[in-house]
């Protein structure tokens, strides 16, 4: 071999490694604190989509990291726990339970949130401002829960009395009741009774509480949606609402509030911007801009109900 062909030999072999590692590219790990209720199918699939359309590819640029409580908020500390030892390179936290439970494990890794009261819960400073490792997107959620008192009073103008589900263990459980309270009060409905359950396993008998005490329909913690819920409400003739369009899918009678895959579209647009170097203390909080109210007309059907023609129009969307 030639001396000039033993070089360009040695100076082809030192620059093809250099040029196979200028081509690889990090591979994102995304942790995903989820309560698991009815909204983690669609969270899932909008977070996916839209890191696939910003050209992140799952198992080439990124590998996600779900951790789901399946409705047992005390193993939130631990999941969250988890996703911290993994070093993750962002956390995105669905719904208040799921955001304090980050917001305690890590002051250093991004998190994003999808949740209601940020300010008032302490997660951000201001929404402008979130000064600290966390940002997302607020859903005014506790808020939101009164406003179906006032559609089950447009919806069946002889009730009297609506009760209020809600989950003891999700840190935000006092400002909802407080919300529903306001509402009867506003409407003249009369919300008896208040239950606090500790887990899905006291929901039917908090439905047969509500039962027996008169209630004409209830208001359901967004913590609790789930099919079981939706079942259980349908089982003791309880028409059933919240503010998570997911559980109107799944069988409650109907829901109001923001339009949730839109929420979850925006949540990984936070990722996104966190994975090209942004920081969360410089991202603004988003609040809703869109809201919708959603029908199960299948549901009022199976409980006997005849749902007023202008409360279908302004629908939307009816579920037959």
């Amino acid at each position: 071999m030639k001396r000039r062909d033993f070089i360009t030999l040695i100076g082809g072999a030192a620059a093809w490694p250099l040029s196979l590692s200028a081509q690889q590219t990090k591979v994102y790990r995304i942790g995903a604190l989820l309560v698991g209720n009815a909204d983690v199918v669609s969270f899932r699939t909008e977070l996916r989509e839209e890191l696939r359309k910003a050209a992140y590819v799952e198992g080439r640029d990124l590998l996600f990291e779900f951790r789901s409580a399946e409705e047992k908020l005390d193993l939130l500390p631990n999941l969250a726990g988890e996703l911290v030892a993994l070093k993750v390179d962002v956390i995105v936290a669905l719904y208040t339970p799921c955001a304090l439970a980050a917001q305690r494990a890590t002051r250093e890794i991004p998190i994003v949130i999808v949740s209601g009261n940020p300010v008032e819960t302490g997660l951000v400073a201001s929404l402008n401002r979130p000064d600290g490792n966390i940002t997302g997107v607020s859903l005014i959620a506790a808020e939101l829960h009164g406003k179906c008192v006032e559609l089950f009073r447009d919806m069946f103008p002889s009730i009297r009395r609506v009760a209020a589900l809600g989950n003891a263990a999700d840190p935000i459980s006092k400002t909802f009741l407080e919300h529903v309270l306001l509402a009867g009060r506003t409407t003249g409905i009369e919300i008896v009774p208040t239950i606090m359950v500790r887990g899905p396993d006291e929901i039917d008998e908090a439905f047969a509480s509500m039962k027996r005490e008169g209630a004409g329909a209830v208001v359901v913690q967004g913590s609790l949606l789930s099919k079981n819920t939706a079942e259980l409400a349908l089982k003791h003739r309880l028409p059933a609402a919240t503010f998570s369009r997911s559980f109107a899918e799944v069988g409650g009678l109907l829901s109001y509030g923001p339009d949730a895959p839109e929420s979850f579209r925006r949540s990984a647009g936070y990722v996104i911007k966190i994975l090209q170097g942004g920081k969360p203390a410089d991202m603004p909080v988003e609040q809703p801009t869109k809201f919708e109210l959603v029908i199960n007309l299948k549901t009022a059907k199976a409980l006997g109900l005849t749902i007023p023609p202008g409360l279908l129009a302004i629908a939307d969307e009816v579920i037959e």
